[in-house]
């Protein structure tokens, strides 16, 4: 077995909301063989465990209820057409990406946001379906975006946006992640504040891909992490919590989220929002908050380990 950073594992599980995924291994003769959920869920991080559920009646039971492991793979926001394809029955689903068999030997996808892939760890039957546990032996994640589903519709971070971005007041900022640090840049008057830029045309999510360009980082837009009424400045705040894939930057710093970085934070907000991230980043468990700069409530994403 690889061994695995928890640490390291723990960022990846974070990094993605409850979202869409593929379910990968191989039948007894070698053919691949995946189907779409969404029931994806972290175990354990020592050992890394992850589960899956597949229904009693799927055509795949037999192959994984008897496979020696399976792949997680984790799809960017502009692989619809992936999830659509493994969640019907058609004759070549792998006829739709590019893919691979991944150090483990189940089948790991090009273009997804992530990847999971695992030995078989235990079979649970629970009512009409079976649970999957898999011991990641290894996995790759990146900057794209995930896609999320709910209440019948696939959720991206552009739809997400654009849902918010009637105020004709909206101001946008990136809390852009890189290994456990997070991009700050001065005010000018001492203190430090995320990139952040009032919304003009084509919206949040053109707004949002601007204010990264600026920034020089290499990062992707991601999904919204904070949005609350500033009632300081009159103006509704959305943060998009990003990742980025190397600490280059042309504006601003990444840092590490120390008590005494929080207290350098000139907005009171911001600086409240940080403290929370620091902690969801240490459990792995990360959720949206709405509100105002005073008071709101958290409403969860993910489930914890």
């Amino acid at each position: 077995m690889t061994d695995i950073d928890p640490r390291l594992l723990r960022n990846a599980f974070g990094a993605f909301m409850t979202g869409v995924t593929v379910v990968t291994t191989h039948d007894q003769d070698g053919n691949p063989l995946g189907f779409t959920a969404n029931s994806f869920t972290s175990v354990s991080l020592e050992p890394p465990l992850v589960l899956v559920c597949l229904a009693n009646s799927s055509r795949n039971y037999d192959a994984f209820s008897n496979a020696s492991g399976f792949a997680v793979n984790i799809l960017s926001e502009d692989q619809k057409d992936v999830s659509n394809t493994f969640a019907r029955p058609v004759e070549d689903r792998f006829a739709a990406v590019n893919w691979k068999n991944g150090p483990q030997g189940s089948p790991v996808f090009e273009g997804v946001s992530a990847w999971f892939d695992c030995s078989m760890f235990n079979r649970v039957e629970a009512g009409d379906h079976l649970i999957l546990i898999g011991q990641v032996q290894s996995f790759e994640h990146n900057t794209h975006p995930g896609l999320g589903y709910a209440r019948g519709a696939y959720v991206t971070p552009a739809a997400e946006a654009e849902a918010l971005s009637n105020s004709t007041n909206l101001v946008v900022s990136a809390l852009i992640e890189y290994e456990g640090k997070v991009l700050l840049a001065g005010n000018g008057a001492g203190k430090m504040t995320l990139p952040e830029m009032k919304v003009g045309k084509g919206g949040a999510a053109e707004t949002l891909k601007r204010l990264i360009e600026e920034t020089g980082v290499k990062a992707e837009p991601g999904f919204i992490y904070s949005v609350y009424e500033d009632e300081a400045r009159e103006t509704q705040h959305i943060s998009f919590l990003c990742q980025a894939s190397s600490e280059a930057a042309k504006q601003g710093v990444f840092t590490e989220l120390t008590a005494t970085t929080l207290m350098d934070i000139a907005d009171p907000a911001v600086c409240t929002m940080l403290g929370r991230f620091a902690q969801e980043s240490q459990m792995g468990n990360f959720g949206v908050y709405y509100g105002n700069q005073v008071s709101g409530e958290v409403r969860p994403l993910t489930s914890g380990s």
